[in-house]
């Protein structure tokens, strides 16, 4: 049985260039297409229950949806990220939430890619 979304609680959400041994090496609020050939959204949750539970990062530009990705949450403590590769066509103002499993909205973190 999955853990109810309500107990699920994110503790750090960040959209970073690189997660290294297991964490962001950074937090980015705007970033340049040519700088990367892709970006992460790290994320550190809480799941007191400790039993498996699913969540889904949503990518949004410019407030469409353009992609997604569920996550499994396998203990009390875990971090977890989703990546997603940018380049000229990614120029706008990002959004990614993360969401447990009801669709239930437990964090969200906004960028900007120029």
């Amino acid at each position: 049985m999955a853990a109810e979304g309500g107990s699920l609680r994110i503790t750090e959400m960040a959209v970073t260039t690189k997660v290294s041994h297991n964490n962001p090496i950074d937090a980015v609020r705007r970033i340049n297409h040519r700088s990367v050939p892709a970006l992460y959204c790290f994320t550190r949750i809480v799941n007191p229950s400790g039993e498996e539970a699913p969540i889904r990062h949503v990518w949004y530009r410019n407030g469409e949806v353009v992609g997604e990705q569920e996550l499994q949450i396998k203990g009390q403590k875990w971090r977890t990220w989703s990546k997603r590769p940018i380049d000229r066509d990614s120029i706008g103002t990002w959004r990614v939430e993360a969401l447990d499993s009801g669709g239930k909205l437990l964090k969200s973190v906004e960028f900007r890619i120029n």
